[in-house]
């Protein structure tokens, strides 16, 4: 009975919308003094009953709006929002399908922070800050703040958590101004809900000084500044997570929130066996830990938002813990700080099958290994910005981290010849510990000097690395053939690597037009030290210990680096226009003094001139195109330069060049972005190309009876590649609920390299094209459908018989889904397949990736229960296959496999004026 009564209510709203009338509102908008057209105003429609927001656009150049939408209402309230001018408020009949406003004059308003304060239009345009009023935006009762991000127009979050505004990437994320755990916008979208946000302002990303002196800042990057509500700045809010499962996997999390005005701490704890960060609470889909937003390398460590936590490939457990304050102490002075810790261990066993092309033959190499890690790390974070007065800032950001980690390595590799025959085999076992010290201190103090946009501004950093590390290695390399020899190796490193670096800096704007046009003078000073040394003993049998020092395979060097760079510039930045070039000359000296062969020891000097430019111009706040253009010129790397024959690997030589030149690359980025807010439309594009003389490259030569490898290094000229990219997406509104969203993604990339192949030089294309679609379909409080298809072609060419042209295709298709009826009960689905037909046969050619979760609301909707299964189908793998130049290989390692849980989540909250309780919304956690 209660099945049929669902039916028949979803069949009654469907009729229910079926009755709503489409109309067309359109208009003018002209300013009353001037007579002009107003464009960039915000115009839009709310219901009378309980001024909810039916729809809205923005006015073009000519002052003309547009808006398309359906209401079952007879009247709606039209609103005209424009900084500066009076709100325009008009009741409108909507009686017709076709509607004309006579055109609206708008009258000027004196008390222009009084208008900015007030406004509650959905979107304000000031002249460069993009504001949206979260009120206007209905999201599930739940949401947190990425929830929210999905649904504002022109702004898109992928499946890692990566947020995009019209075509940018946002790189920081503020609350009231300030930083939320060291501006990682994974833990701000994630843990911090809908409901205490107000606005959400988007500008341009610029350093604490930049926004001090009103630069322009970086133009390719946008931070989101969330304001939160005035009566939501004083309370405790929070969540606690706690989850177990089938193969005995858990999961917990917590975090509490104390604001207090200018005063805030925030406290999280937590930890799972699930490869994930633990604290990141999330939305349902992120609760199975597969990598949304992390980045996993193979010592075992694992960065959340570029923040290093400890974990790593294969199976991770992990345990994190954090505190984020922030206060204002006096008048002038605005501190932050957080304090990290993490640790975890992890266990991964892989595997590799690798076909290396030489010019008249080939070999194969097999390899096996496994891999266990254990990592603790603690870091901690400050920030003061000191404004003494309207005219002087100082900005201190002194940071700390200590790291210790052991890592125990195995592995076994067999390389075979063109006839399958086996050439050379190698078992290595190893047991590291390592200890890592950082401190680095950022200063910057700046004075402005009147009212026309001069200044003056220096800035020191400072930083310090301190490793030490503990290696023991037992290795055995056989080679086969008409001259077998076997090399063993039981062997101590003792190693410790210390560098100090220092980077002094001032520029000095003087303005040839004031606040428009300005003359730029920079100079830097940087010198960074390298002390490396790595001791090296072979086990002694009478004594029974590592006492033989082992001169070949220790190394002990001091590099040094320092570059003096004058730059001259001009900048300006108009209403539409803006534009800066720099010219520097970088005056350089790398210098490596080597204790053990001094015989090897190098200085070289290098003399370069650098540019840089970059314009922009806006066509109207829909619209905008940007270019720029950049040479570089990048000394060859230290190892590269040192002359001596490094033979760690028995089976792999390298040989330093003294002889190499610095690269240098001219590269061209040029984009239009475009949000059409009458239509929903976006339309984001980009080229970039690179050219690059003198790169330094690898040189290997193969031994054609032992298959050794012996590298050195050479530089070559005519190196480059280009790429082209373009997105579209578009929002088609079928009534006041539904909407569909249609996203169109295409990418291709061309590149040529030259490179050597047993000393014949050669070169290589590498063709990518990778076209996407997806289209969802979103229902207000009933259901999300959202399928996905992405296809990739690689094509590699090379002009040397010896190598075969070869054509790579791959295949992704997914669909998530959500259902929220009936009431508080969720049910989400995320479902991937991927089709690799080109790996070679032992390897998973395709797979299922099906996660489920059913989730219900309970205790008044303050707590959550929820069963999650991941891996549903069991066929989870990370067999992927990498195309290079030289060779081909597959791979695969340790992946998490299918599990059960149920987990129980709880939000609180007494936030609100006066001390008065939320409403208890809950929020979902990992």
């Amino acid at each position: 009975m209660k099945k049929l009564i669902l039916v028949l209510t979803v069949f009654f709203t469907l009729f229910s919308y079926s009755q709503e009338k489409s109309f067309e509102l359109t208009g003018t908008l002209l300013a009353e003094d001037s007579k002009t057209p107003i464009e960039s105003a915000t115009v839009y429609l709310e219901r009378v009953k309980d001024s909810s927001v039916v729809s809205y656009t923005i006015s073009d150049k000519d002052g003309k709006f547009k808006i398309e939408s359906t209401t079952y209402d007879k009247s709606l309230n039209f609103f005209v929002s424009y900084i500066g001018y009076k709100t325009y408020v008009k009741k409108i009949d909507i009686d017709k399908e076709q509607i004309t406003l006579s055109t609206i004059k708008m009258e000027l308003d004196n008390q222009l922070d009084e208008v900015i304060v007030k406004s509650t239009a959905p979107i304000t345009i000031k002249k460069d800050t993009l504001e949206f009023n979260v009120k206007s935006f209905k999201t599930k009762k739940d949401a947190n703040v990425e929830d929210l991000l999905k649904q504002l127009p022109g702004v898109e979050v992928d499946e890692q958590g990566n947020i995009k505004v019209n075509g940018k990437a946002v790189n920081k994320i503020l609350v009231n101004g300030k930083p939320f755990f060291g501006n990682d916008p994974t833990i701000t979208t994630k843990n911090l809900t809908k409901d205490i946000i107000e606005k959400i302002q988007i500008v341009d990303t610029k350093t604490k000084s930049e926004a001090f002196t009103g630069e322009e800042g970086d133009t390719e990057n946008k931070t989101i500044n969330l304001t939160i509500k005035e009566e939501n700045n004083k309370g405790v809010f929070g969540r606690v997570s706690a989850g177990a499962g089938t193969d005995k996997r858990y999961e917990f999390a917590g975090m509490v929130n104390f604001f207090d005005n200018d005063q805030r701490l925030s406290v999280l704890a937590g930890g799972n066996n699930t490869n994930s960060p633990g604290f990141s609470f999330g939305e349902i889909s992120k609760m199975f830990g597969r990598g949304g937003g992390v980045s996993f390398n193979s010592n075992g460590s694992f960065a959340l938002g570029g923040r290093s936590f400890g974990g790593g490939q294969g199976i991770t457990t992990s345990q994190n813990a954090g505190i984020n304050f922030a206060d204002v102490i006096g008048e002038n002075t605005d501190i932050a700080a957080d304090y990290f810790f993490a640790s975890s261990n992890s266990e991964d066993e892989s595997s590799t099958e690798r076909e290396t092309i030489l010019a008249d033959t080939r070999f194969f190499t097999n390899s096996r290994s496994r891999t266990l890690s254990d990592t603790d790390s603690h870091s901690v974070n400050l920030e003061f910005e000191i404004e003494t007065d309207s005219t002087f800032q100082i900005s201190i950001e002194p940071s700390f981290s200590y790291s210790k980690s052991s890592t125990r390595f195995s592995s076994n590799e067999q390389t075979l010849d063109e006839d399958l025959v086996l050439t050379n085999q190698s078992d290595v076992n190893s047991n590291v510990e390592n200890f890592a010290r950082r401190f680095s201190n950022q200063i910057s103090a700046t004075k402005r000097f009147g009212s026309r946009g001069a200044f003056v501004r220096m800035e020191i950093e400072t930083s310090i690395n301190q490793q030490e590390s503990d290696d023991f290695l037992n290795s055995e390399a056989e080679v086969f053939g008409a001259n077998p020899e076997t090399i063993e190796r039981n062997q101590f490193t003792d190693g410790e690597k210390n560098s100090y670096g220092i980077t002094t800096e001032m520029t000095y704007r003087y303005p040839i037009i004031a606040k428009k046009f300005f003359l730029n003078f920079e100079y830097e000073y940087s010198r960074d030290k390298d002390k490396n040394t790595e001791s090296t003993f072979d086990f002694n049998n009478t004594l029974q210990d590592y006492t033989n020092f082992n001169n070949d395979l220790s190394t002990d060097f001091k590099y040094l680096d320092i570059q003096s760079v004058p730059t001259f510039g001009l900048t300006y930045r108009g209403e539409k226009l803006s534009t800066r070039i720099k010219a520097a000359y970088n005056m350089r000296t790398l210098k490596n003094e080597d204790v053990l062969r001094p015989q090897f020891n190098i200085e070289r000097e290098f003399e370069n001139i650098e540019l840089n430019s970059r314009i922009n111009y806006r066509f109207s706040p829909k619209a905008s195109i940007y270019a720029s253009y950049r040479l570089a010129n990048n000394p060859p790397g230290l190892r590269q330069l040192q002359a001596f024959t490094d033979v760690s690997d028995p089976l792999r030589t390298i040989i330093g060049n003294p002889n190499l030149e610095p690269s240098n690359s001219h590269s061209v980025y040029a984009g239009y972005n475009g949000f059409d807010w009458q239509k929903r439309t976006g339309l984001y594009a980009n080229i970039n190309a690179r050219f690059t003389n003198n790169q330094v490259v690898s040189k290997t030569i193969v031994d054609p009876t032992t298959l050794k490898r012996t590298t050195t290094y050479e530089n070559v000229d005519g190196n480059y590649n280009y790429g082209i990219s373009g997105n579209y997406t578009k929002d088609f509104k079928l009534d006041t609920l539904r909407t569909i969203k249609l996203r169109l993604r295409a990418r291709y990339n061309f590149s040529e390299r030259i490179n050597f192949n047993n000393e014949v030089q050669y070169a290589s294309q590498v063709k990518t094209l990778s076209p996407r679609i997806g289209i969802d379909f979103l229902w207000n409080k009933v259901m999300e459908f959202k399928p996905y298809y992405q296809l990739r072609f690689t094509t590699n060419a090379y002009d040397i018989a010896a190598f075969d042209d070869r054509e790579f295709t791959s295949h992704n298709a997914g669909l998530r889904t959500a259902t929220f009826l009936p009431k508080n009960l969720e049910w989400q689905n995320d479902i991937n397949f991927n089709y690799n037909p080109n790996v070679s046969d032992g390897f998973q050619k395709s797979a299922w990736f099906w996660n489920s979760t059913l989730a219900y609301s309970v205790l008044k909707e303050k707590a959550i229960i929820s069963l999650k299964v991941y891996d549903l189908l069991n066929q989870n793998t990370n067999a992927r296959r990498i195309a290079t130049e030289d060779y081909i290989e597959d791979r695969q390692s340790t992946v998490l496999r299918q599990y059960f849980m149920l987990s129980l989540s709880y939000k609180f909250n007494s936030l609100g004026s006066k001390g008065e309780t939320g409403d208890g919304d809950v929020i979902f956690f990992d």
